[in-house]
């Protein structure tokens, strides 16, 4: 697998795991005091990111993608989603990188 099919792949499933954080996992702490919800959820988000983290720094040390590109990815990886409109990144990205012999 391509680090850059990792790097979207691990795109993804952190973006996912954020969502599923916020919308399933606070409701669940805050409306029915479940707070194991979020602790369960928050870790293995935060786990995600970490894969993440360290997927980006491979694909960036092996100049798969730019710096710029390093640095919106992660920009995004923080915002509800925003994994989205890195994927559209990476996709164009991978497109990129096809194309060139």
């Amino acid at each position: 697998m391509s680090s850059l099919h990792s790097l979207r792949l691990a795109s993804l499933l952190e973006g996912a795991s954020l969502l599923l954080l916020l919308m399933v996992a606070m409701p669940l702490k805050y409306g029915l005091g479940l707070a194991i919800a979020v602790r369960v959820a928050g870790t293995v988000h935060g786990l995600l990111f970490l894969v993440l983290l360290s997927v980006a720094s491979r694909a960036y040390f092996e100049r798969v993608i730019t710096t710029r590109s390093l640095l919106r990815v992660l920009g995004l990886s923080t915002v509800p989603l925003g994994f989205l409109a890195a994927e559209r990144l990476l996709r164009r990205e991978a497109d990129r990188e096809h194309r060139c012999p």
